[in-house]
């Protein structure tokens, strides 16, 4: 993620802003030009500060605070880029859930920051109606199951509740988890649903399965028998988390989301001019420049160089607060190859 700022008075910004906390400016991001910026009135819309150029529109989802995005005064869509994936929102005259849904969007909105950034091919449900891109977002009712959040030839449903900082990390310890997060998830469903697009679709499977394993075994029974016996032993030697194990569709969706967590990760260090150098380290391997943008990264390895050093110092800062790691997770050769893979796939040229 970007550092912004305001254009009128130079304020840093968070990509969340919808306005100025300095000077007050209503703020947009373009996501086209992958920029946030501050706004005047322009009649019934708005344009860049000091810009006499065309007049842009907020999303729909802005009447609900759940936006700052900017669509064209060409576009005849309602919503932006993002928000026009969306399917079911929870119902907005309750004032809960609509905290929850606000809650969600700002996860979603990181995570189509990313999918840009990258150029994926990303089609709605209205231009694709058997395998676009649409997300749910549904609240549990007494008298049906409880919403489990999960993915569906490009329907992704995210529970409500995941949104509740307390149900979410009842849920961490219930599963056993070491992190849990509405980013998170976010990230990993979408794994699933470009593993579809570019690896079933795109022409990938055997070089996908020579390094996430066969995808065709029963995904059902596989995860019966993941909870019922847990991971295998020295499974960190080969996966990102204990869930990976369980097959090769949700090992490819871990690795998928742990990607997107290092790399967007690793450009808000990088803004913010964060290096480490630590004074014991006397053969320098605990030394992080982050002086790339990782999201154009010429391999795996310039990432992985400045992320193992990082994450080791921020997990130590963590320690020192007596919270969780930042980042608890160990990354084996084996993790490193299959990042690789995920690295390959999201920056190879598009037409």
């Amino acid at each position: 993620m970007k550092l912004f700022d305001c254009q009128f008075c130079g304020n840093v910004l968070y990509f969340e802003n919808r306005s100025c906390g300095q000077c007050g400016h209503h703020l947009g991001f373009q996501p086209e030009l992958d920029e946030m910026t501050a706004l005047d009135a322009a009649g019934d819309g708005w344009r860049p500060v000091g810009s006499q150029g065309p007049t842009r529109y907020f999303c729909a989802n802005a009447n609900y605070d759940a936006c700052n995005w900017l669509i064209s005064e060409t576009s005849s869509e309602l919503y932006c880029v993002a928000c026009r994936h969306n399917g079911i929102v929870p119902d907005v005259s309750d004032p809960a859930r609509l905290a929850g849904w606000r809650e969600l969007e700002l996860g979603k909105h990181r995570l189509f920051y990313s999918l840009l950034r990258w150029k994926l091919p990303l089609r709605t449900r209205a231009e694709d109606p058997v395998h676009g891109l649409i997300f749910n977002f549904l609240a549990d009712r007494q008298d049906r199951p409880k919403v489990m959040t999960g993915h569906d030839d490009g329907v992704i449903t995210i529970a409500l509740t995941e949104a509740d900082d307390l149900e979410r990390e009842r849920r961490r310890l219930q599963m056993g988890e070491p992190y849990r997060t509405v980013l998170g998830h976010f990230r990993h469903e979408v794994g699933h649903h470009f593993w579809d697009v570019l690896i079933r679709d795109g022409g990938k499977l055997d070089a996908c399965r020579a390094v996430f394993g066969d995808e065709t075994v029963d995904y059902e029974e596989a995860l019966k028998a993941h909870y019922k016996d847990g991971a295998p032993p020295n499974w960190q030697q080969h996966f990102v988390s204990s869930y990976a194990t369980s097959h090769p569709w949700e090992d490819f969706a871990e690795t998928w989301a742990h990607y997107l967590h290092i790399v967007d990760t690793l450009e808000m260090a990088g803004e913010f001019g964060l290096n480490v150098k630590p004074r014991l380290d006397h053969n320098g391997g605990l030394s992080s420049h982050i002086d790339f943008d990782p999201y154009e990264a010429s391999g795996i390895e310039p990432i992985m160089n400045a992320w193992l050093p990082f994450v080791y110092a921020m997990n130590s800062v963590s320690r020192t607060m007596g919270t969780r790691e930042l980042y608890p997770f160990v990354l084996s050769p084996a993790v490193i190859t299959k990042l690789g893979f995920i690295h390959d796939l999201v920056t190879q040229p598009r037409h």
